[in-house]
């Protein structure tokens, strides 16, 4: 995010978009939630009516996979009628006339047969957006699931610098990040393309400096895997062996018979997690971790905050840290590391090595925790990025995009789009939600949100169960007959494995990221 949290409950106007806040972020939403009530305005852009719908003043349903389309559209409006901040993109944006001419290809009445929504809602929209500033916009896993993922953030943060909302609170770009630490794990360099610190790997210097660290030589300088490639590498051999902790790929990965046929081919796979999985049942070797409240650590929230983590139990039985158990198996591969805590790693490696978080020590982690970037000890840290629009790498830069479908869409076979997310009263594939007996009394099982109009054409019943098939696969599941979801479309969550909706979603990936598009593929509903 390059605002914060706090901000949204100040704001004047949030734009909602691809995002189902109060169920997959609820401790967020309440910040939005805390808006309307103020007075803010608030706009959902979204295929479903999701609960925020309750608090705004306008919901936009747009068709899945078409935000691009739709975003151009508004962008064409606030150029044509030369409503957008010039002085903004003049002083701090470059690349404004490559998108301009792009933009200009999507006036409303195009916009509007892509994605559903009417030419006169896309101008007023507009309009709404150019005369308050500033305004925030938040989105979720509804803009990164694509096959054009990438390209859908890049015109959201086209339409932020356009508007002028950058680098001011209350305004910026806010993605909400799919899961518990995933923030943290990409500033520690869980990316194929950076050290930590999002340091490059093909910088000569940050490499010898890594190599220095590490008493290593020759760090590769150029991107390793993404897990789509890994997954599929266990099948030629190019891969040999997976080490997974805290990930259940047998659940979450599109088209599960896939990656258990490429689970299956790995010659070597260990595991480390506080539960048996899905995917421990592939493993030669599971490790027993430590959950989170068993060993001191930190985590990065969406805001780009550091936060400690303190220990309050003791793991059961054999169970250790994950870093323990690391440092254990390089001790037998001839290395000696000397950190014997997380405080230690992080005091004596990660603020030492990545300039981002020099600032930032265990001793100054009290409290609220500390926003990166913090240069220095005596930096309180940075609640909102690209201030007075000084970006990072200077200007904001502007790239036009063109609007691409999904990979699948309804045919005569396969006449519905799926689409998937999560609920609120489950996490993730239930590795430790499912084992808690209020929260399945909760959500005890999955449904398939269907719409009233679709259900009443097929004679389908709320709560009969029906066969949703598709290309990978096919699932038996409760119809849910709701009024959120619009005619054509089919939700579901991933929660549950027996009717997990990753059966049925499509292994396709945007080019650049690697995420899969786990948001559109093509389905039908057989009445059983």
């Amino acid at each position: 995010m390059t605002n914060s949290f706090t901000e949204m409950a100040k704001a004047k106007m949030l734009l909602l978009i691809g995002t189902n806040m109060t169920e997959a972020h609820p401790v967020a939403s309440t910040y939005v939630k805390d808006a309307a009530l103020a007075g803010a305005r608030i706009i959902v852009v979204d295929p479903r009516k999701t609960p925020m719908v309750d608090h705004a003043e306008r919901h936009l349903q747009i068709k899945v996979g078409s935000d691009i389309a739709f975003l151009n559209g508004v962008m064409n409006v606030l150029i044509s009628e030369n409503i957008y901040d010039k002085k903004f993109v003049d002083e701090s944006c470059e690349g404004f006339e490559e998108l301009k001419k792009k933009v200009m290809e999507y006036p409303p009445e195009k916009a509007a047969k892509i994605s559903g929504v009417s030419a006169d809602a896309i101008r007023d929209l507009a309009r709404t957006l150019a005369s308050v500033k500033p305004a925030m916009l938040i989105y979720t896993l509804g803009i990164t699931e694509h096959t054009c993922g990438k390209n859908n953030v890049i015109s959201c943060a086209n339409l932020q610098m356009l508007l002028g909302n950058m680098g001011v609170e209350c305004g910026g770009v806010n993605p909400l990040r799919g899961q518990n630490n995933v923030q943290g794990a990409c500033d520690m360099g869980a990316l194929p393309v950076v050290f930590p610190g999002y340091q490059s790997v093909a910088d000569e210097k940050i490499r010898a400096k890594f190599e220095a660290a590490w008493g290593v030589k020759n760090l590769p300088a150029k991107p390793g895997l993404m897990i789509p490639q890994m997954i599929d590498g266990l099948l030629d051999g190019k891969v040999k062996a997976f080490y997974i902790f805290g990930e259940n790929l047998a659940n979450t990965e599109p088209d599960i018979k896939h990656i258990e046929h490429c689970l299956e081919s790995a010659e070597f796979i260990v595991c480390n997690d506080i539960f048996p999985t899905e995917t421990t049942r592939f493993a030669n070797v599971i490790f027993p971790a430590a959950a989170w409240c068993e060993d001191d650590g930190t985590f990065s929230s969406s805001e780009r905050r550091m936060n400690r983590v303190r220990k309050v139990s003791e793991p059961p039985g054999q169970a250790k840290p994950n870093w323990w158990v690391f440092k254990e198996i390089a001790k037998r591969m001839g290395h000696e590391w000397s950190s014997n805590s997380g405080r230690e790693i992080f005091d004596n490696e990660v603020s030492v090595l990545c300039p981002g978080f020099a600032g930032i020590k265990y001793s100054r982690l009290e409290n609220d925790g500390i926003q990166w970037p913090a240069p220095t000890e005596e930096h309180p840290g940075t609640p909102v990025l690209h201030m007075h629009g000084r970006f990072t790498r200077g200007k904001g830069k502007m790239v036009a995009v063109d609007w691409t479908p999904p990979a699948e869409v309804p045919d005569a076979e396969y006449p519905f789009v799926l689409s998937t997310g999560r609920r609120l009263y489950q996490y993730h594939t239930r590795t430790q939600t499912g084992r808690c007996p209020g929260i399945n009394d909760l959500l005890p099982e999955e449904t398939a949100d269907i719409s009233p109009e679709d259900a009443k054409k097929m004679g389908i019943a709320q709560g009969e169960m029906i066969r949703l098939k598709s290309r990978r696969g096919e699932v038996v599941v409760k119809a849910k007959v709701t009024d959120q979801v619009p005619p054509g479309l089919i939700w579901m969550a991933f929660h549950f494995r027996e009717n997990c909706a990753n059966w049925l979603t499509n292994p396709v990936f945007d080019p650049d990221t690697q995420t899969a598009e786990y948001k559109a593929c093509s389905a039908r509903i057989d009445k059983l």
